[in-house]
């Protein structure tokens, strides 16, 4: 994005201002992309208010000048009185300019973020939505340098670090919102000032719409623009650029520190786990970097420090023979064999138990027979089983005629992997396959009357097994 010092000529007018702003953000985001893969179309995020109708205006020049299709995306939350007449001024300003217009309706139930938070998941879903429908691989949102400024205060206020307080990036990509790997969010609007919007607005002749919502001070968001921004105006005329400005220090900042944490986490990665030995070297900082960089690669909830500290705690310096456990709430931190896990949460499953851990078992072996298919699910054990052909396996004539069962273990059962090992316990060859102690509780086994057939997670018992055209290799699929 532009800086003050590169941006528009500060002799124009406010709304010219405007339009220029946008002109070169969107050009230098063209330039950008075109490294990667020029954008084939364009939407805009129209919610029908004072910056998406300015964003709409700008972009439909600027699309039509590039010879670029251009869509209008809006969503209808319900959540307000006005909402159907809010979309219907979208779709005339939209029909106006000759601009496709679409719209989703959107069912928004507070969840435990709260409505905004819920509201805008479901927003950005649809706009995803419409965007893949559409084939537009570049979504353009109104958010300007007052929202910017606002971001960064209220991060600042949350006590966040360097990712919170550097605000809202010009432009990225963000499946998790979206759904779509390929899709371009941006933000052309970004380095402009609201009364700039205002007057390009005023210049244009463009209605809009307001959103009763955006007075009410029980948000956050509106309290700081209602109550705060004004006297901040007052005291620190142009502020916003200023704290924009602070924004972009603490990007680069921040860039600097994932540049270090994907140093260290190619360093400390080994598998699928991190190596607690080589962590342990690292001081208290760095660990905390590297540890949020992990989460955000794996695509997780961004943990509190407070959190951190508690898992750093327990799983570094727990007893080597411990098996600690820290729950986040989309995954459970473990360590085995001085390595740091993220294990994904998996659902419950009625009666299980370690064994390893002398629990008690209360569920009871399921009874199957197998029929030729070429898988069976089984839902309270967490996977489907799977029956491949193979040219060493069981003979499937005598498979079909054999009564079966599938059920976790007990402990004490025995298997011999290949006729050159020798038989040993599932806990000793689980321990030898380095399977960590919270997967063994949740891999079944297959066996037939006291012969133990199958145990996922190690293999088929070689003393069923034979060569041959046609054999039935087992294969259990976690779900």
């Amino acid at each position: 994005m532009s800086s003050r010092k590169n941006g528009p000529d500060d002799d124009a007018g406010p709304a010219a201002l405007a339009a220029a702003s946008f002109a070169q953000a969107f050009a230098q985001l063209r330039d950008e992309l075109r490294a990667e893969h020029s954008p084939s179309s364009i939407a805009v995020a129209l919610s029908g208010g004072l910056d998406s109708m300015v964003l709409l205006h700008l972009a439909h020049q600027a699309a039509s000048a590039a010879g670029l299709p251009l869509f209008a995306f809006h969503v209808h939350h319900g959540l307000s009185p006005n909402a159907d007449a809010w979309r219907a001024h979208c779709a005339d300003a939209a029909a106006a300019l000759g601009v496709p217009f679409d719209h989703r309706d959107v069912m928004v139930e507070k969840g435990r973020s709260g409505l905004e938070a819920a509201a805008r998941k479901r927003r950005y879903a649809a706009l995803g939505e419409m965007c893949r429908a559409h084939g537009v691989d570049l979504l353009l949102t109104a958010h300007h340098l007052d929202d910017q400024a606002e971001t960064v205060l209220l991060q600042l206020m949350r006590g966040s670090g360097p990712a919170g307080l550097s605000g809202m990036d010009a432009s990225n990509r963000a499946p998790g919102l979206l759904g779509d790997e390929r899709l371009v969010m941006a933000r052309p609007l970004l380095a402009v000032a609201r009364a700039e919007l205002e007057a390009f607005a005023a210049a244009q002749q463009i209605a809009w719409v307001e959103d009763e919502s955006n007075s009410d001070p029980r948000y956050a968001r509106n309290a700081l623009r209602r109550q705060v921004m004004p006297v901040l105006a007052q005291a620190f005329p142009g502020f916003q650029r200023r704290i924009a400005r602070s924004g972009a220090h603490a990007q680069s900042a921040q860039r600097l520190l994932d540049e270090l944490a994907g140093q260290d986490l190619a360093a400390c990665l080994v598998g699928e786990g991190l190596d607690l030995a080589r962590l342990r070297n690292f001081s208290r900082d760095r660990v905390n970097n590297l540890l949020r960089h992990w989460f955000s690669v794996r695509r997780l909830g961004m943990p509190s420090t407070a959190w951190l500290e508690q898992m750093v705690a327990q799983l570094l310096s727990a007893r080597e023979d411990a098996q600690p456990l820290v729950s986040h709430p989309e995954v459970d931190a473990r360590r085995y064999r001085d390595r740091l896990y993220l294990v994904p949460k998996q659902k419950d499953l009625a009666g299980l138990r370690d064994p390893d851990d002398e629990g008690i078992i209360v569920k009871h072996a399921q009874a199957f027979r197998w029929n030729g298919e070429p898988s069976i699910a089984f839902p309270d054990y967490g996977g489907v089983l799977h029956f491949d052909v193979a040219d060493t396996g069981l003979q499937p004539d005598w498979l079909r005629g054999r009564p079966l069962e599938i059920d976790f273990r007990k402990g004490g059962e025995r298997l011999k992997l290949a006729p050159n090992r020798p038989t040993r316990g599932l806990k000793q060859l689980f321990q030898a396959a380095n399977v960590p102690v919270w997967e063994r509780s949740r891999l079944p086994i297959v066996s037939t009357g006291f012969d133990l057939l199958f145990a996922a997670g190690l293999g088929m018992d070689c003393r069923h097994v034979e060569q041959g055209e046609g054999r039935i290799a087992l294969r259990w699929q976690a779900l």
